[in-house]
């Protein structure tokens, strides 16, 4: 089941702006920062919650906090082999987001693994998936 798309307006745009600045900001401070009222705040978040906009609340941790080598994908596939290649994908836990995109490439991937050998079991893996036609990576050094 795929959500449609709900249309957002500066104010909601806004609202999610501050929560991932703060996801846990009481209504009234949000209120506050939105110069809206309390109640007008907890409208727009039910309605964005429930139209599929804002999918939860998270802890934001500094990516590089843990030591782990991350880096980004880019891959190219074969013609119509998209969504077999993205089902495999999907089944590689190292990959903790992926994304289609335009231009010179299809897919983009991004990959989290404990150490230089598993990153490289990774690389593996993606590269022997069939419809993978080529792939480049960049490894995240340090967030800033």
């Amino acid at each position: 089941m795929q959500i449609a798309m709900h249309p957002t307006d500066d104010l909601d745009r806004r609202l999610i702006s501050a929560l991932r600045t703060d996801g846990r900001a009481p209504m009234s401070k949000l209120a506050a920062m939105l110069k809206v009222s309390r109640a007008t705040v907890e409208n727009r978040l039910s309605r964005l919650i429930e139209h599929g906009v804002v999918m939860g609340f998270t802890v934001r941790v500094r990516d590089d906090h843990d030591g782990r080598v991350r880096a980004i994908m880019s891959i190219e596939v074969a013609g119509k082999t998209t969504t077999a290649v993205i089902r495999s994908l999907r089944g590689i836990p190292e990959i903790h987001a992926l994304h289609t995109t335009n231009g010179a490439w299809d897919l983009v991937a991004e990959i989290s693994a404990d150490t230089l050998p598993e990153f490289d079991r990774v690389l593996r893996d993606v590269r022997n998936i069939e419809g993978v036609l080529n792939s480049e990576t960049s490894l995240l050094l340090s967030s800033v």
